[in-house]
């Protein structure tokens, strides 16, 4: 069996992100949003699923202070059933820890079992619904979780910010 190693996606891994996403929804985002996450979006934060050098899922997570929204998770038809999901929900969730998240939140199709019953065995529990949330059509569950892994001391990246950094100066 190959390995499966997940990493911080890319710019250079729009079109095969896009490509995934195009083949798993109804309603896709555009590769011009994945763009704008990867290039212009300071909130946002995607993870990509490797095996043999081509990426066969994803997951995204918007973070703002101490929330998290997870974006979406997508895996190639020919990998799901195989954990994939599952690595990378739970990567994310200690990424989103790392980065000082406390709770995270999702929607997800009410119809969607394999997906609710991962988000359930990770600790989310629906707190709403969102009417003909899915292509007008289909209602979401809203899920929420606290249950974050702790972080990692030693983790750091280039977007880290630190507390004794000196804060910008505004003046009126």
């Amino acid at each position: 069996m190959s390995e499966i190693t997940i990493r911080r996606m890319t710019a250079e891994d729009v079109q095969a992100v896009w490509t995934i996403e195009n083949a798993t929804f109804p309603t896709p985002w555009s590769l011009r949003d994945f763009e704008h996450e990867m290039r212009e979006n300071p909130c946002a934060r995607y993870l990509v699923a490797v095996k043999e050098d081509q990426i066969i899922g994803f997951a995204g997570i918007h973070i703002i202070l101490d929330e998290g929204h997870i974006t979406n998770i997508a895996i190639t038809r020919e990998e799901r059933g195989q954990g994939v999901g599952r690595m990378l929900a739970t990567a994310l969730l200690q990424y989103a820890s790392n980065l000082g998240v406390s709770y995270v939140t999702l929607e997800v199709r009410e119809n969607n079992e394999p997906a609710k019953s991962l988000y359930k065995s990770l600790g989310f529990f629906k707190v709403g619904v969102r009417k003909k949330y899915y292509e007008g059509q289909i209602d979401a569950h809203v899920m929420v979780t606290d249950k974050m892994p702790p972080p990692d001391p030693d983790f750091t990246e280039a977007e880290t910010a630190y507390e004794d950094e000196e804060e910008p100066q505004n003046s009126i």
